[in-house]
């Protein structure tokens, strides 16, 4: 393991303008061993250049979004003290930008959509690695899409390790000595050099996948909390930071809804046993989470997290009863459309399973496709208006008294369904998600305060 060496990530808020930059910088300057900088786009570019890819515009409408993303980042290049070194490098990348949001096919191609919303990142690594030059941190724009080798599904792109690895030891390892890397997340590059993307919240997990390629010892994300919270604080002004998490709860918080983790970041950190930081780049002081294989404390309940936008499928068949290889055909139908299941639950002539629906996303397009297959096998009924409230902790099927203090707090609400058992790590239900934030607040106040 390359014992010194720290990957650090910076999510969109953090390097939002000139001063939260300045931030960021301040953070790096202070630790020699951060040799790797991720950085998302600019706060609000994303949503921009999304909408440049995904729908339909006049050229006027074009025109005045490109308008706004060129505001946001020369606002940024006004405040530096030499504009002049990379203001023609920005320049070639406007210039990129609106040739693609202009293009005619630019709505129907996903590898155009993949492009554009590239721009984003590789604006915001070019502007910070000139904001870290003027803290005397000898530092260099590094394309990441060399190293980052992924398949051709553009938009939700796999990484290929072996050859990420194999690139990052022969081009990033040799650059580390005399350089901090700044570099993209949430881009890459498939075998024939064309642009991909590894789907919304992928920075996160493009640190974790160098810090895995490189040997990095420890990889930090800074966002604008101060750490993991026991549930999300705009829910209850009750939630407080956690100083640990093992990867586990980790990983069981990302899936089922907290946001301040990418659901795939655990895996290459739990691969390498890289710790895991997450702080405020805003308020560095105050520490945040670190994120590890074992923790010394190991509660029965760790957090509470809520997913929204769930809808619940249940397939049913008379000929189910003692049917051999009907839940195959079933899970064989969701696999062919690349979609993961959260909870299910079974009895003698149906299944109910939950799917990720959040509106005018790619999965909900997914799901309708999906579902009009399964209506060939069986019936299918299909309820929507739900969100998944998960109870994250430690040997929860096997202390005494643990499921019991959680039923008690939910008494005054309708559970949809319920999935406990699968693994020490959680108890979820569906609920209705009128009522979702009324049951993290009633599980928070019994659990936690």
């Amino acid at each position: 393991m390359n014992s010194a060496l720290n990957v650090a990530k910076f999510g969109g808020t953090s390097v939002a303008t000139y001063e939260t930059m300045c931030n960021c910088a301040k953070i790096i300057a202070s630790n020699q061993s951060t040799r790797v900088v991720v950085v998302s786009a600019s706060a609000g570019i994303t949503n921009h250049l999304v909408a440049l890819a995904n729908t339909a515009l006049t050229s006027q409408q074009i025109e005045e979004i490109i308008e706004k993303i060129k505001t946001i980042e020369l606002a940024i290049v006004g405040k530096l003290k030499k504009p002049e070194q990379i203001s023609d490098k920005l320049n070639v990348l406007l210039t990129e930008l609106t040739e693609l949001a202009k293009h005619e096919e630019i709505n129907f191609r996903d590898d155009l959509k993949d492009a554009l919303v590239s721009m984003g990142e590789r604006m915001s690594s070019l502007l910070f690695s000139a904001v870290l030059r003027e803290f005397d941190v000898p530092a260099t724009n590094f394309d990441v899409r060399k190293v980052l080798r992924t398949d051709s599904l553009f938009t939700q792109a796999a990484p290929d390790l072996s050859v990420i690895r194999q690139l990052s030891q022969s081009l990033l390892q040799p650059e580390l000595d005399s350089s901090v890397i700044v570099t993209q997340g949430f881009v890459g590059a498939d075998e024939q050099g064309r642009t991909t993307t590894l789907g919304r919240g992928g920075s996160d997990f493009t640190a974790a996948l160098l810090a895995e390629a490189l040997d990095a010892q420890t990889c930090e994300i800074w966002t604008d909390v101060i750490g993991v919270y026991t549930t999300d604080p705009r829910i209850t002004d009750k939630a407080r930071p956690l100083p640990e998490l093992s990867f586990e709860e980790a990983a069981e918080m990302a899936t089922f809804g907290a946001k301040v983790l990418h659901p795939a970041t655990m895996e290459p950190a739990l691969r390498q046993d890289i710790k895991v930081f997450v702080g405020s780049s805003r308020e560095p002081e105050k520490g945040g989470t670190w994120i590890v294989r074992d923790c010394e404390h190991e509660p029965a309940y760790r957090a509470i997290t809520r997913r929204k936008d769930q809808v619940m499928v249940t397939v049913k068949t008379p000929q189910m009863m003692y049917a051999q290889g009907f839940l195959q055909r079933v899970f064989t139908i969701i696999a062919k459309h690349n979609l993961s299941v959260d909870l299910v639950t079974t009895s003698e002539i149906s299944v109910s399973f939950t799917l990720d629906n959040p509106p005018n996303s790619v999965s909900e397009r997914v799901n309708k496709e999906t579902l009009a297959e399964l209506t060939t096998i069986c019936d299918v009924t299909i309820e929507q208006g739900y969100d998944v409230v998960t109870v994250v902790g430690n040997n929860m099927h096997s202390s005494a008294g643990v499921s019991s203090k959680i039923f008690e707090a939910v008494t005054d609400f309708n559970l949809r369904m319920i999935c406990f058992g699968a693994n020490p790590h959680n108890l979820s239900f569906v609920v209705s998600n009128a009522d979702s934030e009324d049951v993290v607040q009633v599980l928070h106040k019994a659990l936690f305060e």
